[in-house]
């Protein structure tokens, strides 16, 4: 019978190993230590007893990722993050889990990791339970020293940061050096990739925002920050068969999360060019701010749009307010169906925009404007005849575009 005063945990131990194979002898099974965000801290040594989780997490100092997504699905994390009690985990075959008891590591509301106890001859009791309490306060002082130094780490990676940011970092091999002496490893290629959230960022939202970035497996994130309601990412493109396609599927992926798992929605994901020369960062960093500032303007013209190498003529659309609003200039076609809509009640101002916005396909304006074909047709000739227009010259069509896009923002 295990005496409920005792506490094998109380002793003061060099390092979490130590302390991880006290728990494990005491325990009589394999012990995992984990930070709040997944990576392997500690593992129990001299015992053969595991599963295919454990293995790969012990190799890859982190938890798979496909095992942390089951593990938020059937809704193990989620109450981990919610109680301070071990949690039974049953085993999950398909991920190569087996049976095991977890507890979270707290320091006041906090979660700083977690412990994970694998069942493999045993079931754990009650009374193991209570000592797994134990184990996870005693671990609470060596986290927290972790997490100190982390923290530390972490503000001079910021400070770094923004001077590359801010163009204060200019000199390629001063650069250089600062990445050494933080011992970040440069990557030969680099993308800025910038979320813009509706409202600024709370702390809660911060530590979310962390947890998804580094237990993250599709990219590799060199620097990251948060400036009110923007996260900035630092992010390696080496090794990227297709750059934009695998930025693309990972912006995708982090709006998905933030949604599913913190019901925070409307983040606008974009991205910079890919450079080679980290002197160049304040120039990706203000190619960003361009496209949000676009984005802005036209949300529905360039809501597919995510980097700046698809932003095609918007590169250059203000510069045509600017000229616009310094010259008397009216497009004749446009002035024309605007007094013929205004007149006889019709659309043919949206017509074009939309037929437009559609390449000129007849069956796609269609779907959308909700005619038919036929009546599509019809309208586009009379918009050929009042606004004198030939579609089939290439000039006039992307004029009525751009001129088109430029009225709409001006109106706004």
């Amino acid at each position: 019978m295990v005496n409920h005063v005792y506490d094998p945990f109380r002793s003061d131990f060099e390092s979490l190993d130590e302390l991880a194979d006290r728990i494990s002898q005491v325990l009589e099974c394999p012990v995992t230590i984990e930070d709040a965000n997944h990576r392997l801290l500690a593992y129990s040594t001299h015992d053969e007893r595991t599963d295919s989780a454990r293995i790969s997490t012990i190799i890859g100092r982190r938890v798979p990722e496909k095992v942390i997504n089951q593990l938020w699905k059937q809704g193990t994390i989620p109450a981990l993050l919610t109680t301070k009690e071990p949690i039974r985990v049953k085993e999950m075959n398909e991920i190569g889990l087996g049976h095991r008891v977890a507890i979270s590591i707290w320091k006041q509301e906090e979660v700083l990791g977690f412990i994970w106890a694998l069942e493999i001859n045993k079931s754990l009791t009650e009374e193991d339970f209570s000592l797994l309490r134990k184990a996870a306060e005693s671990a609470k002082n060596k986290l927290l020293q972790l997490q100190t130094r982390k923290n530390k780490n972490e503000e001079r990676f910021q400070e770094f940061f923004w001077k590359l940011l801010t163009g204060h970092l200019y000199i390629q091999e001063e650069i250089m050096e600062h990445f050494h002496t933080l011992n970040i490893i440069p990557a030969s290629s680099y993308v800025l990739l910038v979320f813009q959230f509706q409202q600024n960022v709370t702390s809660k939202e911060e530590q979310n925002i962390s947890y998804l970035l580094k237990t993250n497996q599709h990219l590799k994130i060199m620097l990251y920050t948060i400036d009110c309601n923007q996260l900035i990412l630092l992010v390696s493109t080496d090794n990227m068969q297709n750059t934009f396609k695998e930025l693309t599927k990972f912006a995708h992926f982090f709006v998905f999360k933030m949604s599913e798992r913190y019901n925070i929605t409307n983040i606008t994901p974009v991205f910079s060019s890919i450079y080679y020369d980290y002197s160049h960062l304040k120039k990706a960093y203000t190619e960003t701010r361009e496209i949000l500032s676009i984005k802005n303007q036209f949300p529905n013209e360039t809501k597919n749009i995510y980097t700046y190498q698809r932003l095609g003529i918007y590169r250059f659309f203000n510069i045509l307010l600017q000229k616009r609003k310094s010259e008397d200039y009216e497009n004749y076609a446009l002035k024309k169906l605007g007094e013929y809509d205004q007149k006889h009640n019709s659309n043919l101002i949206e017509t074009l925009d939309v037929y437009l916005n559609k390449d000129t396909n007849i069956n796609d304006a269609a779907k959308v404007l909700n005619v038919h074909a036929n009546t599509l047709n019809y309208r586009l000739k009379r918009i050929a005849e009042i606004g004198e227009i030939d579609f089939k010259d290439p000039n006039q069509k992307i004029t009525l575009y751009i001129d088109l896009k430029l009225e709409k923002h001006l109106r706004m």
